[in-house]
């Protein structure tokens, strides 16, 4: 009489006894591992979150001028202070980024861009003509320094669309504004002295006033001597770059 092997598979496709011994003798192969469901987390409830400074630091703006209110920070002094001073840094790191290089703007632009801009911030105007290649060095200094000093405003415009039959013998021209109305005027190049750099500009910029400003902060006298000081700075570094450009000029003409 013949002899009968039954293979019986139960649930879930687990392998028979029968099963075992013919994966010992090679005759199947290996089964799969078992599945196992990851272990359940639930989230974490944002209102139940520890409020810390971390917690501030990951904050839009927006979403920390609604936490004004949150009785949370009522009781916690360290904490709103906290939130209030992270408000300001993002504010004032907008501030910043607010200008930083020159814009052109034509004879309307002029009450928008300049007149009632500059009731918060100094703006610089230059009167400019294409092919005057005095306006393109001073365009170039000024380009050098709007990315210094991107809380204050540069704009450059036409002469003539600024002001009618203005004389192009008085290219270029600067002029500062400041609460609406002129603060500062500066024609032709002589103003800059005898070579024009991004330093000998600011140097007459800042001579009165805090014109040029960084966005760090600081009461205004502070600020420009500040900027004073890091311009004087830069003029030496820049004298001696050039005073060392050429002396290896010259070494290398005599050489030959």
């Amino acid at each position: 009489m013949a002899d009968y092997h039954f293979v019986y598979k139960d649930v879930e496709g687990t392998s028979t006894q029968w099963d075992d011994i013919q994966r010992k003798l090679g005759n199947l192969p290996e089964k799969a591992p078992v599945f196992k469901p990851p272990a359940y987390t639930p989230a974490q409830d944002e209102a139940s979150a520890p409020k810390d400074k971390a917690w501030f630091d990951e904050k839009t703006e927006e979403e920390l001028e609604d936490l004004e209110d949150d009785k949370d920070l009522e009781d916690d002094r360290f904490l709103e202070e906290y939130r209030k001073k992270r408000l300001t840094e993002m504010r004032e790191a907008a501030k910043v980024r607010r200008y930083g290089t020159v814009t052109p703007i034509s004879g309307s632009d002029f009450v928008r861009e300049v007149t009632q801009a500059s009731a918060e911030d100094w703006v610089v105007v230059c009167l400019y003509k294409d092919g005057f290649a005095q306006c393109g060095l001073l365009l170039g200094c000024l380009e050098e320094l709007a990315s210094r000093y991107p809380a204050t405003k540069f704009v450059k415009i036409i002469s003539t669309d600024c002001i009618p039959n203005y004389p192009d013998c008085n290219l270029p021209t600067l002029l500062v504004y400041r609460h609406g109305a002129v603060k500062g005027t500066h024609v032709g190049m002589k103003s800059f002295g005898r070579r024009c750099t991004p330093e000998s500009v600011a140097l007459v910029l800042c001579q009165s006033e805090p014109v040029l400003n960084d966005g760090k902060g600081g009461d205004d006298e502070s600020s420009r001597e500040a900027v004073m000081a890091g311009v004087r700075r830069q003029f030496i570094e820049r004298v001696v770059k050039d005073h060392e450009e050429k002396d290896n000029d010259d070494d290398g003409y005599n050489s030959d």
